[in-house]
C-alpha cells in the first residue's frame, strides 16, 4: 500500500488493495473496495458500497458512490462499480443505483471523465467513454463503448447512446442515438455518422463510404422507416457496424430515436 494520509478518514469496513494511495482530506466509507494502485489525489469522497477498478485515479472534490438522487430511495443497500484505468477529474459526481433500477450503477474501463461530469443512478457506461466538462447522464441511461459526450451535454433519463457515437457540446439528448451517430443541438438532432471517430479508429475509406450509403438508405430513402430498416439490414448484412445500428433500433421500440431534421 502506498499509504493513507494522516488527514484522511477510512472506514474500518473499507478494503484497500496493494498500492492504493489515499491523499489528504479524503473520506472512504463502508463497503468501499479500492483495487490495486487506485489513487485518490485529495479531498475525494467515496461515500459507500463502491468498487473502484485498478489504477483508476480520482481528483479533488469528486463525490463517488453518493446516494441516488431519487425520491423513492429509502436507504437500501445499492452499489456503484467503476472499471480499471479510469481517470476522474475534479468535481465529478457518480451516484449508486436504486432498488427499482437493479441496484447498481456500472462504469466500464478506460473512461475519461473531465471536470464536473455526472453519472446518475442505475446508469450503464461502456468502456473507453469520454465525458467532456460537465457532461451529464440522467438515471437509467445506457452509454455504449467509445462514446464521446461533449461539454455541458445532458442525456435524458432512460436514454441510450450507441457505441461509437458522438454527442456535441450543449446538446440536450431526449431521444436515443444510433451507434456511430453524430448528434448535436437543443434538442439534439442526428447530423450523420461520427466520421471523426471512424477515421481515428482506422476505418478504411471504402468501408466508411458504404456506411454512409447505408445511413442514407436508412434515413433518406423511400418507403416507411420500417421498410427501410428491413432493406438496410438485408443489403448491408456484411457490415458489423450496420448490424449494431439495426439491432440497437430494434432493441427498444418504445424509445424515440434522434433523427435527421427533427
Amino acid at each position: 500500500m502506498r499509504g493513507i494520509h494522516p488527514t484522511a478518514l477510512v472506514d474500518a469496513g473499507a478494503h484497500l488493495a496493494e498500492g492504493v494511495e489515499v491523499g489528504p482530506w479524503c473520506t472512504v466509507g463502508p463497503g468501499v473496495n479500492l483495487a490495486e494502485d487506485v489513487r485518490l489525489v485529495s479531498h475525494v469522497v467515496v461515500q459507500r458500497d463502491t468498487a473502484v477498478g485498478a489504477r483508476t485515479v480520482i481528483h479533488p472534490f469528486s463525490v463517488i458512490g453518493g446516494d441516488p438522487q431519487h425520491g423513492g430511495y429509502k436507504g437500501e443497500t445499492v452499489r456503484l462499480e467503476i472499471g480499471e484505468d479510469c481517470l476522474i477529474r475534479e468535481h465529478s459526481t457518480f451516484n449508486r443505483g436504486t432498488p427499482v433500477g437493479g441496484g447498481v450503477t456500472r462504469i466500464g474501463k478506460g473512461c475519461l471523465f473531465m471536470t464536473g461530469a455526472h453519472v446518475g443512478h442505475d446508469a450503464v457506461v461502456g468502456d473507453n467513454v469520454t465525458f467532456a466538462n460537465h457532461a451529464t447522464l440522467g438515471g437509467h441511461t445506457e452509454i455504449g463503448d467509445r462514446v464521446f459526450l461533449g461539454g455541458l451535454c445532458a442525456v435524458h433519463q432512460f436514454g441510450r447512446v450507441g457505441p461509437g457515437a458522438i454527442v456535441g457540446g450543449l446538446a440536450a439528448v431526449t431521444r436515443d442515438v444510433i451507434p456511430y451517430g453524430s448528434v448535436w443541438g437543443n434538442h439534439a438532432r442526428l447530423h450523420g455518422l461520427n466520421l471523426i471517430g471512424l477515421k481515428r479508429k482506422g476505418y478504411d475509406k471504402a468501408v466508411i463510404r458504404r456506411l454512409l450509403a447505408a445511413y442514407r438508405d436508412l434515413f433518406e430513402g423511400s418507403g416507411t422507416f420500417a421498410e427501410r430498416l428491413d432493406a438496410v439490414e438485408a443489403g448491408y448484412a456484411d457490415l458489423s457496424e450496420i448490424k449494431e445500428i439495426t439491432a440497437f433500433i430494434r432493441a427498444d421500440g418504445k424509445r424515440p430515436l434522434c433523427l435527421p431534421g427533427e
